[in-house]
This record gives structure tokens, C-alpha cells and sequence, in this order.
């Protein structure tokens, strides 16, 4: 497509798809495109992270809308689910999020929802890109029925009313004691106030935004910066959000990573014990043997999708799952969201862990194989079209037969090619991701 990706539409501050200019086009379409479906009220809302470009991006956004006829509310700083939910909650037409996720600040972009919380379909962002390049005087209302805007300051107050509904309203943490890293992004407010109303001890990391250190040497993408903490105040678990919160990697007591896979397999093992768990588990083509070894001994389905966690929600729900996820983080629990949040996830985790059961245990559940990931910075756009490149990944194919697997795809949010390649032999694994990523540098 054009301007979405596998994630919304993202890039840098400025440049060709992310400025002032576009935005009001990405509101004018958006708009458009929810106003001809007809229904009596027209509602956006509207969140965003901690960016500063977000205050230049979010006016020509709303202007966008309301000159579509959509009236909007602005919710300010929240996770990406919190805008999910409460699109939902308030019966709204659409919501958008204003977020480059685990980008640095000098990214930004959108993601999309429609009305039932769910991130919009290619079909429909399809659609949406189409009157994006129409003339803007055709996707214009009339001057009489110009949308409204409103400022709700309430929304995080309710978002963390529906998950502490939802996983369990008497839950208390009094016993554990959790270094949490908010990566100075759209979870600074939400997620310590949900952990110290449930009585958690907190060290409290990433939590002073300044619109420049989103994710900048903290959050998911930088757990070193939980390791270190863990060990220093001896806490029982850490815990780190992306940029948008949608996100979460952990640390267990021993300061050793907890990857996505991890804490999926730990999730789905206690749900299928409490006949919670519903089909199976969908993964990603980035979701390590391990895993898929591990649920095949213990008779659960799993299958995978494109990467993206909107590819995963799409195969959950026509399975019939209710837990999927990314090894980056992303998890969606079926059972009480319509997409990745960071903070529900952790709440069911440490919920499960209550005091009593050491994280590096309860997380502990299979062996991954081992696994190689380079992410090649690439300027050309078709790179993996060029017959030297094609060539090279055939090759690196051949060496690792039988033995492993190699996957090479292009980034749908950042302008690299990512070369993941899995193998019990350690040298041919970085044999054939060699392969790969000499032709690609």
C-alpha cells in the first residue's frame, strides 16, 4: 500500500507521509470514509504518546476530521488499548493513535480503529488511501455541519477501571516488588497509578517524558536498563513498556530477558490449566521453533501469522483463539482486549506470580532455539528484488537445510530489512545470516 504499513502509517517527523499537510489529509479521509457509512453519530477519538511532534500533528489531524463533519474528543497521553477501549466504551465511529510505537521522537505516525476496538482491515485502509489522494474539495462537508471538538481529561482514569474489571478488581500485590519502565512514553500516567493501586512496591524508571526521550535508552527496545534495576533493589520482576505501551518485555528476578514468547507460553500454559484458553495460540513467522516445539508436547494449536499484531488478531479471531502475540512484545489476551496492551499483559502476569512463584520459574517453560536477528539499514526501496540479493538469500537458504531456517522480510515501520535466521548450529546459522546481510550492506 501506498501510506499503511503493518502498522498503522509511520515515519519521520517532516518527511513526505508525516507533516501538517498530510495529516489533515489522513483526518479528512479517515473521516470521510466513516461518515458515508451513514450512522447518526459521527465520533473520533483521539490519543496520542508523548512526542513532541505530536502537538503540531494532532491539530491538523482534528482539523482534518472536523472539516469531514467528525466530532472529536482528544484524550491527550494513553496507551494504545486504552484508546481501543474506550473507541468501544463510547460507542465512537473511529479512534486514532498518535504514535511511531518504539521509534525514537523524531518518528511518528497512526494507527487506525475502527468502531469495535479492532485496527482496520486492509480492505478498509485500502479505501481510506484512495480518498487520501482525492481532491480535497470532494471529501469536504458543508460548512454547517463542521464537526466539534472536545478535550476528556477522564481517559485514563476509565481505561484502568476496565482492565482491573476485567483481569480482577481484588487483586494485590502487596508481596512483590516490580521495577517498571514506562520507556518516558504513553504509559508514564496509566501504569504506575494502575500498580500502586494495587499495593505493588515500584521503582519507577521512564517516567518523565520530555518529548524528545521516548524510548531513548529505556523501554522495550533498551531492557538493559530493567536488568541493572532488578539486580540493584532486588526486586522480584521488571517490567518494560514501548513507546505507545501496546508492548511489554519483562526481566525475572535474576535480571535474565523475558521475551514475548516467553511470557506467551507461560500465559497460555496457566490458561489451558485453568481451561481458560480457547483453540490455541497464534504466533508470527518471527516466533521462535522453541515455541512451537513447546506447544506441540503439550497438545496446544499453534499457528502462524504475517508478522504485525493486527495479522494476528485477524487469525485469532477466525480460528477462534484468545491468545496470540509477537516475540517483540506484542500479546493480545482475547479474553479482555481487541489488541497489544503492555499493561493488561503485565497484570496478568504478576497476577499469576502473586508473591509466591519466582518470575525465572513461572516464565522458564521451554528452551529456545537458538536465534539471530541483524536489521539492515537500507535506503533502497525494492532492495530484495535485486538479482545479487535474491541470489544470496537462495544460497543462505541451501546452507542451513535441514538444520534451521532463514527469514529475510522488509520492516513495515522502520526502512530496514530484518535477517532472522534459527539453528542448533551456531555457526552455520551465522554462516547463513552472513550470506545475506554482506550483499544487503
Amino acid at each position: 500500500m501506498k501510506y499503511f504499513g503493518t502498522d498503522g502509517i509511520r515515519g519521520r517527523v517532516n518527511s513526505k507521509h508525516i507533516n501538517g499537510d498530510m495529516f489533515f489529509k489522513f483526518g479528512l479521509a479517515a473521516g470521510k470514509y466513516f461518515t458515508n457509512l451513514r450512522k447518526k453519530k459521527q465520533t473520533a477519538i483521539i490519543a496520542k504518546d508523548t512526542r513532541l511532534s505530536g502537538y503540531t500533528l494532532e491539530p491538523a489531524l482534528v482539523s482534518g476530521l472536523t472539516s469531514a463533519g467528525m466530532h472529536v474528543f482528544t484524550m491527550g497521553p494513553l496507551p494504545t488499548n486504552a484508546l481501543a477501549m474506550l473507541t468501544k466504551s463510547m460507542n465512537a465511529n473511529m479512534g486514532i493513535m498518535i504514535t511511531a510505537s518504539h521509534n525514537q521522537f523524531y518518528d511518528n505516525g497512526l494507527k487506525l480503529f475502527g468502531p469495535d476496538g479492532l485496527k482496520l482491515s486492509n480492505k478498509i485502509e485500502n479505501k481510506i488511501e484512495k480518498l487520501i489522494d482525492q481532491d480535497i474539495r470532494k471529501n469536504l462537508t458543508f460548512n454547517n455541519l463542521l464537526g466539534r471538538v472536545k478535550r476528556l481529561e477522564t481517559g485514563t482514569n476509565v481505561y484502568l477501571k476496565i482492565i482491573k474489571k476485567r483481569i480482577n478488581k481484588k487483586i494485590n500485590l502487596k508481596r512483590i516488588k516490580i521495577v517498571l519502565d514506562c520507556a518516558n512514553g504513553a504509559g508514564y500516567k496509566a501504569a504506575p497509578k494502575l500498580f500502586k493501586s494495587l499495593n505493588a512496591k515500584i521503582i519507577l524508571i521512564g517516567d518523565k517524558p520530555n518529548g524528545f526521550n521516548i524510548n531513548k535508552k529505556c523501554g522495550s527496545t533498551y531492557p538493559e536498563l530493567i536488568q541493572k534495576t532488578v539486580i540493584k533493589h532486588k526486586a522480584n520482576l521488571g517490567i518494560s513498556f514501548d513507546g505507545d505501551a501496546d508492548r511489554i518485555i519483562m526481566c525475572d528476578e535474576k535480571g535474565s530477558i523475558i521475551d514475548g514468547d516467553q511470557i506467551i507460553a507461560a500465559i497460555a500454559l496457566q490458561w489451558k490449566r485453568k481451561k481458560i484458553l480457547k483453540g490455541g495460540v497464534v504466533g508470527t513467522l518471527m516466533s521462535n521453533y522453541g515455541l512451537e516445539k513447546f506447544f506441540k508436547q503439550n497438545n496446544i494449536k499453534f499457528i502462524r501469522a504475517k508478522v504485525g499484531d493486527k495479522y494476528v488478531k485477524e487469525l485469532m479471531q477466525k480460528n477462534k483463539f484468545n491468545l496470540g502475540g509477537e516475540q517483540s512484545g506484542h500479546i493480545i489476551l482475547g479474553k479482555y482486549a481487541t489488541t497489544g496492551d503492555g499493561l493488561l499483559v503485565a497484570l496478568e502476569a504478576v497476577k499469576a506470580l502473586n508473591g509466591k512463584i519466582k518470575a525465572s520459574t513461572f516464565f522458564n517453560v521451554f528452551k529456545k532455539t537458538p536465534q539471530i536477528l541483524e536489521n539492515i539499514k537500507c535506503k533502497k526501496e525494492n532492495v530484495l528484488n535485486e538479482p545479487k540479493v535474491k541470489k544470496a538469500i537462495k544460497s543462505s537458504k541451501e546452507i542451513i537445510k535441514g538444520q534451521g531456517r532463514i527469514l529475510v522480510r522488509k520492516s513495515g515501520t522502520e526502512p530496514v530489512i530484518r535477517v532472522m535466521g534459527e539453528s542448533e548450529n551456531i555457526n552455520l546459522l551465522k554462516k547463513s545470516i552472513k550470506t545475506i546481510t554482506d550483499k544487503l550492506i
